[in-house]
């Protein structure tokens, strides 16, 4: 190897993840631009690496959780930061849809398209209803719920587990000790995949940006700005506000520390699949200790929807607007409160949004034929509101650990510096 090749290779080894992971979206984006539609061609790279993390998200959703319950040994403070990161997760997605709200009012995206019913809709699943969703959080099989992936019915089992754990006291201690072991063995996998996010991201951006080219983005070219514009929005007012206001620290270094996981989130479009980079960056550029990363970051990916909820609010004015349909303030009521509580029950996984907006035109009357409109950028639209979702459980995972005494700050104003 020649001196400049050792050079390079040495300068690429010490580069910051989350350049690698910028750099790499930016070549996946050329590229993808030249090759147009043969750019499918890279996407094995791009489900390569997405494979690898879904690998990681039941073992590691689980044995974290088992292992910050534990780590906690006392169930009243279990209670008290769930409570917390519950509060502030739904408190979060209520503000997000309003935002979408208004900017859909305030940019009017559908307003001179002119659709009428009958047209076909792509078939959508149907949501659950809160009651279903409560009743489907106890799982009948453990196993199969580990099995399937069930993300909400894993995290139920792996609190009562841990909290059984710390009630058993010294019987429970090597019980405790194998947990924590395969807890640690997961990070390291997780390290050990991480390395390969510069070259998944390549794949996945050229991929998309061959397959989704200005053609199809110009007719609904608004409503891609507004959810843009109102993810920007919401990550840097509320909650760069929250960090500043509340956990009195500063935003910089919060910012700082969520470019590695919101470019991961952007492209996988999975906030269940960024699970293992948002606790990565949670511990290491946050300073959130392993207790509090290991309950509120699993819980977020399954409960937090700020950037969907933004792009319920933007999508469904939209749709109205597309179809002539005034909404009253009761409607942009009931959208907030039915975005806000259908947020607990849908996966962090792609698509999933769509999901919540059939639920949300259901529920106030409009037509369903508006998710054939919005499915052909839903893809677009759902790497930015991914991002966002990821973001806010960045955001959760600092505040609490500061109000718990649990935050290393020298770690977070480090990043600030």
């Amino acid at each position: 190897m020649s001196t400049t090749e050792q050079t390079t290779s040495g300068f690429w080894k010490s580069m910051p993840l989350w350049k690698k992971i910028l750099i790499g979206m930016v070549l996946g984006v050329i590229a993808g631009s030249i090759m147009g539609p043969d750019a499918e061609l890279l996407k094995p790279i791009g489900t390569l690496f997405i494979n690898t993390i879904k690998m990681l998200i039941v073992p590691l959703v689980f044995c974290s959780l088992v292992v910050g319950v534990t780590s906690m040994e006392d169930t009243r403070k279990m209670g008290r930061i769930g409570l917390k990161s519950v509060v502030l997760y739904l408190g979060t997605t209520a503000v997000a849809i309003s935002i979408g709200l208004g900017l859909g009012i305030f940019m009017a995206p559908g307003e001179g398209i002119n659709m009428t019913a009958g047209a076909a809709a792509p078939v959508a699943k149907e949501a659950p209803t809160l009651i279903q969703t409560l009743l489907a959080l106890i799982p009948q099989n453990p196993i199969n719920a580990l099995a399937s992936g069930n993300i909400l019915q894993i995290i139920v089992f792996a609190l009562g587990l841990g909290v059984a754990l710390t009630l058993c006291g010294e019987k429970a201690k090597p019980a405790i000790a194998v947990f924590e072991s395969l807890a640690e063995a997961m990070y390291k996998l997780t390290e050990l995949v991480m390395k390969l996010a510069p070259y998944g991201i390549f794949g996945l951006m050229a991929w998309v940006t061959g397959k989704y080219g200005l053609d199809i983005l110009m007719p609904l070219i608004k409503v891609v700005a507004a959810v843009y514009i109102g993810c920007i929005i919401h990550v840097l007012v509320v909650h760069c506000g929250l960090i500043s206001t509340v956990a009195r620290l500063s935003p910089v270094g919060y910012l700082k520390g969520l470019i590695a996981p919101a470019s991961v989130a952007f492209t996988t479009t999975s906030s269940s699949g960024t699970l293992p980079s948002t606790i990565k960056a949670a511990r290491e550029e946050l300073g959130v200790s392993k207790g509090i990363s290991s309950f509120v970051l699993p819980l977020g990916a399954t409960i937090n929807m700020d950037g969907t909820a933004l792009y319920q609010g933007v999508c469904a004015i939209f749709i109205a607007q597309a179809f002539g349909i005034d909404l009253s303030m009761s409607d942009y009521m009931l959208i907030i409160a039915t975005s806000t509580l259908a947020s607990i029950g849908t996966a962090g996984v792609p698509g999933a949004g769509l999901i919540m907006l059939s639920l949300v035109l259901t529920t106030v009357g409009l037509p369903m034929e508006g998710l054939a409109i919005v499915a052909g950028i839903d893809r677009i639209l759902d790497m930015a509101r991914t991002s966002v979702n990821v973001c806010g459980d960045l955001m959760v995972s600092a505040l609490v650990a500061k109000s718990e005494g649990e935050l290393d700050e020298s770690v977070y104003n480090k990043k600030t510096s």
